[in-house]
Parts: C-alpha cells; structure tokens; sequence
C-alpha cells in the first residue's frame, strides 16, 4: 500500500515533471522521500523564491508547468514573489507547500498560517489537500489550469499527516490540453475590413503572441502584408528584429520613435496583448484608434481599450484566417525607414571613447550571442535598454519579468532556461537584483550548469534613482555598497572577470557566452 505522498509524486510523473524546485523542511518530509524513489529530480535551492523563479521560467519557456516546492510558514511565504510573477506574466506553475498536522490547525500554532488563503488572490486556483482520495484530481485540476490559456500559477497544500497516510488509487491520466475553436467567420471578416479599410495599420504584439506559439502565423502575415510590427518587452521575438516590419517595442528608438509610430497609426491589431505589460493610455491617449483584438480571452474592460473587433478563439488560428480573407495589396509598410534607423541603432558597438553602459555594453553582447541563444534580464534601467535596444530574432529568447515586474529572477531564471533549453543562456542583471538571488549560483554550480552572469555594476538601485531625478532633480535612498563581484563569483568556483576596456569587454563577451563554463563578468558602468 502507498502513501498520500507517494501518490502525489506518482500524479506528478503522469503529469511529465521531471524537475522540482524548492526548499527542504520538517513538514514535506514524506514528500521528499517519495520524490527519492521517484524519476523526478529535486533539486534544493538557497531561497523558496529562487525555486519559483526556476518553476516561472521553466514553465515560461517550455509551456509545461514548472514545479516549486516548500514547507509551512516563511517557506510558503517565500514563494509568493516567484508564484505571482508567473501569476502576471501568465507562466504555467504548480506551488506546493507543507503544512502541519489538521488537528492543530483550528488554533494558533507554530508557523501556521492560513496559506490557501494567502495564495488566493495570486494563483489561478488554489485548494488545500485535506484527504489522500482527492490527491489524483487534486493534481490532475492544478496542472490542468495552470497550463490552460491563459496560463499562470496554481497551489496545492499538504498537510504532513495527510502525507502519510495510506491509499490505494491512481493518477488521472493526462488528456490533451483543451484548445480555443477557431474563430468566428463574422468576426474574422470585420476584422479583415477594417485592417483594409486602414490607411495606417499596425500589428502591437504581445505576451501572448509568443506564449501561445502564435509567432508562424504573425510572421507569415506580416511578410505577405507588409503590415509594421511593434511588440510590448514581453511580445519581443513575436518577428526578427531584422524584418523590415519590426519596430522593436513600444519604447524603442531615440525619445520613443517607435511609439511616435503608433501615434501615427489608425488601427492597431492587438495579438495577444496583454494589460499588465504596458497601459493602452499610453498608446491609445485620445481613443481614436480603431483596435481588433486577438486573444484566448476577452479584452479587459478599459476606458482607452475597447476594441471595435474582439476575436476569442486560437491566436495563431486567427491571425492565419485574417491573413487569408486580406488582399495582399491592402496594407504597405509605411514606416520601414524607422525599422531601419532602430536596428542600424541598436546593433552598431560604441566607439572606442565612449563610456561604459548599458545601452552600449548591449551591441557587443548581442553579436556574441546566436539567435537561439536565451537572455534573461532582471528588473532594473538595464531592463529598460534591454527591452527597447537588445533585437530579438526568434521567441522566447528574451526572457523579461513585466507583469510582476520582480527583481531577483535574473539568475535562478538564466538556471531554469540552462536546464529547459540547448541554447546558450545569459543572465542580465543589476548589482541590486543580482545580490537578491546570488545565492543560486551555488545551485548552479552543483547541476554543473554553464551560463553567463553579465552583472551591471553601478552601486545604485540605478532606475529609481533615474525616476527620482526626472520627478524632483535629485534622488535618494538609492545607494548601495557591493563586494568585489569577481571575488565573490570566485568563491563559488567560478569563472569571474571584470573587464575595463571595450575590447576586453568584446573579448569577455566572445568567450564567456558560447562556452560551457559558469562565468560572470563585472561590467562597471561609468557616468
């Protein structure tokens, strides 16, 4: 006969997880046991919200739930910033958590808290797991939502005596995810006579674009059409940066070209867009805009976006019936001098002379990097250069947090996407975010992953303190102190170095990113 915890990791293995992330503790010890005797790995991280941000990205990149796990109390709690950036970002992630035995749980008690509650307003759906019977549908429900579009995070709780008892039952066997219909015949035709009916139509590309795996049937239209396409940080990919088509992102070019561009136009076919990354406000400021909407879901009710045409069926679907119902002379690509100036900008290194930045650091770490290769930034001012300057040529391969927007995901995320993809992986980050979740490098180093640590070094919590300066011409309780990085990676056992002029920073650049080695380089920014 077999436990509730073994049953549970039986349910995971049906469900295909074969990594889980998390922290150890007294509560989830039958869990881990059974995860011993398991094809699972588990692998112990320094922080619970490191493990979330492993889960997060993992579930980002290879739209299967990502797992995490910890124990009661501070344990669940420290998964709450990971679990609810893949809650806004709209990443597939299973949460587990420990709790202690029920019969103390109706008072106050060590390190209880009511963490289904908690959970509540940042998960998808969330139950605790008060009898070994509903452990297969318990399971089956979290990793079916999870995974549903619009994907994000789900929670399951286990109490410790739950764990142990025994049961005789089975896991729920998998069925194919449930899919959106195609469209709508009437919606698909409106939407295709006013794309025709524009004189200045853009396509804004969104999260979803690239989640949903929709970026063929964007591609596909854009080049037939000619139609321009402006993507949000985390649409970036949805087409080549290098297509004649691609504006970069809504922010891209000298004083916010590319939304000058979206200013000009008269209809904006929204793919997948979503909300959360970026308020319509700012490119819908007088509600003009003729919008067609092209999601799994319908539009969020806002006054500056309410689309005339809104189509909830299969994205990807969609964009390939719209194509098919426009005449290939409907559209021009009215604005492909901008495309140029933008890529020509954002791909030409910096002069010899000039200062150490972000912005000019990003040429040279993009022409080390193939176009498969994967980058994930953190949340900083790097962040901002990275999602308006850094082309991105294929999807999914610049990872950005901008519905929670977290600081801290940069290097347990660059983990997750060593261990869920072939590519080469770089972890962008600032010296506050990285010293957030440094500790992971020691995980990192114990799965002998190899990926490049690119630090942004300027002793300052760099983006609030540019806020600060724009609001009142000064900034304040930004400051920071740091160790020497390159002995601090080097503690780990890793390869560090701290280039100081542009052609070591090229050189750096060149052989830290294709190798197989853990490498960080300390990029000391200049004023």
């Amino acid at each position: 006969m077999q436990t509730a915890s073994d049953l549970l990791v039986d349910c995971l293995e049906a469900e295909g997880v074969e990594t889980v992330f998390g922290v150890p503790g007294e509560e989830i010890e039958d869990l881990l046991f059974s995860l011993r005797g398991s094809s699972i790995e588990f692998v112990p991280t320094r922080h619970e919200q490191g493990a979330a941000f492993m889960a997060d990205v993992c579930g980002r990149l290879t739209g299967d739930a990502g797992v995490c796990l910890s124990t009661l109390g501070p344990g669940a709690t420290n998964l709450i910033t990971g679990v609810a950036d893949a809650h806004l970002d709209k990443s597939p992630v299973v949460a587990i958590t420990g709790q202690g035995n029920r019969e103390r749980l109706h008072k106050e008690s060590h390190q209880a808290l009511d963490v289904v509650d908690v959970f509540e307003p940042i998960v998808e759906w969330n139950t605790q797991i008060g009898e070994p019977e509903i452990v297969p549908e318990s399971v089956r429900k979290a990793f079916k939502l999870a995974e549903y579009e619009k994907p994000g995070a789900t929670h399951l709780e286990f109490p410790e005596d739950v764990a142990g008892e025994e049961i005789d039952a089975a896991p729920i066997p998998t069925r194919d995810r449930v899919r959106r219909p195609d469209p709508d015949d009437e919606s698909v035709e409106r939407a295709a006579t006013l794309l025709e009916a524009a004189d200045r139509p853009i396509v804004l590309a969104g999260n979803g674009a690239v989640r949903t795996r929709a970026a063929d049937s964007i591609r596909a239209i854009v080049d037939r059409l000619g139609i321009p396409v402006v993507a949000t940080y985390m649409g970036k990919g949805a087409i080549s940066d290098r297509d004649p088509a691609s504006l970069m992102t809504l922010d891209s070019g000298a004083d916010g070209e590319a939304a000058r561009a979206v200013d000009r136009a008269d209809c904006v076919v929204a793919i997948g867009y979503d909300i959360a990354e970026h308020d319509p406000e700012g490119w819908n400021p007088d509600l003009e805009k003729t919008i067609v909407h092209v999601d799994h879901e319908p539009a969020e009710v806002y006054r500056h976006y309410n689309p005339d045409v809104e189509i909830v069926a299969d994205v990807g679907a969609t964009v390939a019936a719209i194509d098919e119902r426009v005449p290939s002379d409907a559209c021009s690509l009215w604005c492909a001098d901008l495309h140029d100036s933008l890529l020509e900008a954002a791909t030409t290194g910096p002069d010899r002379d000039a200062p150490i930045s972000v912005r000019n650091v990003l040429p040279l770490l993009r022409e080390a990097m193939a176009d498969e290769d994967v980058l994930v930034s953190d949340v900083g001012d790097h962040k901002m250069a990275i999602a308006q300057s850094f082309p991105t040529y294929e999807p999914n391969t610049c990872v950005i947090s901008n519905g929670l927007a977290s600081m801290g995901i940069a290097v347990p995320g660059a983990l997750a996407a060593d261990l869920a993809t072939d590519a080469n992986v770089v972890a962008a980050t600032g010296d506050g975010g990285f010293l957030m979740n440094a500790a992971e490098i020691e995980t990192a180093t114990r799965l002998d992953c190899g990926f490049t640590i690119v630090v942004f070094d300027d002793d300052d919590y760099g983006l609030i303190s540019q806020k600060q300066v724009d609001h009142r011409d000064e900034h304040f309780g930004t400051g920071l102190t740091n160790p020497d990085f390159v002995t601090f990676a080097e503690s780990f056992g890793i390869e560090a170095r701290r280039p100081e002029t542009w052609d070591e920073v090229e050189r750096a650049f060149a052989e830290a990113v294709p190798s197989d080695d853990l490498t960080l380089i300390d990029i000391r920014l200049e004023e």
